[in-house]
């Protein structure tokens, strides 16, 4: 498969080998390439499934060396505002972007924060490029955890990406600082979370939540707070905060969840490294960051 792009549409071009020629359009497509129904459905409408050049049928049978091109259709922003605003670009590339989200910055708008969003950040990015996209994050951070998250940029690569995170191919680790001197060098928290009930933000372990896996290994112990490594097996709100708070190890700087802010003035949390299948040609993409300035100053002041 190749892939094209231009500043008004992206086009998805996909050869037909030898071995795939009992197809049509529409199984080689689904069943080939794991195109999604909806997204054939929506590109049908507007003759954007072409065969050798031409606008062509989903029921049109195939022969070795056809070539089939999706042509996505620009998209808006969902009025979304373009804002100049600063943040690091890990890798981008003609389906996803990864960057390294500040702390203290919203990943969506909403009606809270409408402006000042990765969301509005990402929308101006692309418009200087003079491209139009829809801001399709993949995965979330909450406002005040750092680190690495990934953006599809068409609806295409979103779905490959939600395939991937279903089966949990995309690989997270978290560094924290939590409260306490963890005796365990590692241990896994199994415990499902959901929503408290008198409120709309903070989450709590109860046995009519979700299930939830975190994973966590000691990387060293200081005289206040240990610093962590942590691997999840799910992905719910709140997760890493609550599972820690839990087992009586609050992240340092996290008050919703039992912490304080004596060492620092928000969840010491931090999305360090990622690894995850590229949604097109499948290699395997891994990134890594440091730990951002407060959390490494913290460090800095036990040396």
């Amino acid at each position: 498969m190749d892939y094209m792009n231009s500043k008004k549409s992206q086009v998805l071009r996909f050869e037909v080998p030898p071995a795939e020629t009992e197809h049509n359009v529409r199984s080689f497509l689904r069943q080939e390439h794991g195109i999604s129904r909806s997204l054939l459905v929506e590109l049908k409408h507007v003759k954007g499934i072409h065969l050798n050049g031409q606008s062509t049928y989903l029921d049109h049978p195939l022969a070795a060396g056809d070539v089939v091109e999706l042509h996505l259709p620009e998209e808006e922003s969902e009025n979304i505002i373009p804002e100049p605003i600063f943040f690091p670009i890990v890798f981008e590339d003609e389906d996803i972007l990864v960057v390294n989200k500040p702390y203290g910055m919203c990943v969506h708008p909403t009606m809270l924060h409408g402006q000042g969003t990765l969301g509005n950040g990402v929308i101006y990015h692309w418009r200087q490029q003079g491209i139009s996209r829809k801001f399709r994050p993949v995965n979330r951070l909450d406002k005040d955890t750092s680190g690495l998250l990934i953006i599809a940029k068409s609806q295409y690569a979103h779905q490959q990406m939600a395939i991937v995170q279903q089966t949990g191919g995309i690989t997270r680790y978290y560094e924290a600082f939590v409260h306490g001197r963890m005796p365990e060098v590692a241990g896994t928290i199994d415990a499902p979370i959901k929503r408290k009930d008198d409120s709309i933000m903070e989450r709590v372990v109860s046995e009519g939540g979700q299930w939830a896996r975190t994973h966590y290994e000691v990387l060293a112990v200081y005289d206040s707070f240990t610093h962590v490594r942590l691997k999840l097996d799910t992905g719910r709100t709140h997760q890493i905060r609550v599972h820690m708070s839990h087992i009586g190890h609050p992240l340092l700087g996290d008050d919703m969840y039992g912490g304080t802010r004596e060492q620092i003035g928000r969840q010491a949390l931090h999305a360090k490294t990622l690894s995850f299948p590229h949604p097109r040609h499948k290699k395997e993409l891994s990134f890594e960051t440091a730990l951002p300035d407060d959390m490494a100053a913290v460090l800095n002041e036990q040396k």
